[in-house]
């Protein structure tokens, strides 16, 4: 891909992740990190409410069935690796439910918030003792 048509995609995609943690916030959402990256993959939104920590995927497509689409087997067992290593730097986070979410945004259209889109086929390791966020 070029230079100028990847600036843009990354630009849509940063305007997403902004559009889709506002909505999180309105919901009673908080932030916790924005676009984590690990050398397995990387967390669009990792956000927390109450006893849950949401590991978020920020989806833009024309439609948002093609947004639900778009999020493929691979991509998830990506975000499921990254989340391990989140975990293992936040300690502090293990009590949390951990839950994969998704929040799908479309033209025209109020983002949709996919609570528990997908769940992962193994556990995600405890985190380890002693590491400080």
């Amino acid at each position: 891909m070029a230079r100028e048509p990847r600036r843009r995609a990354y630009g849509r995609g940063r305007r997403a992740e902004t559009l889709a943690a506002c909505w999180l916030r309105l919901k009673g959402y908080r932030i916790l990190a924005r676009g984590f990256r690990a050398p397995a993959g990387e967390i669009d939104l990792i956000a927390r409410r109450r006893g849950v920590l949401a590991l978020v995927e920020v989806k833009e497509r024309p439609s948002l069935g093609d947004a639900h689409a778009a999020i493929q087997p691979r991509q998830r067992r990506r975000i499921e690796r990254a989340a391990e290593v989140f975990l293992q730097r936040n300690p502090a986070l293990a009590g949390l439910d951990v839950r994969f979410d998704a929040v799908l945004l479309a033209p025209r259209r109020l983002p949709h918030h996919v609570e528990d889109a997908w769940r992962v086929e193994h556990a995600l390791p405890p985190a380890r003792a002693g590491r400080k966020i």
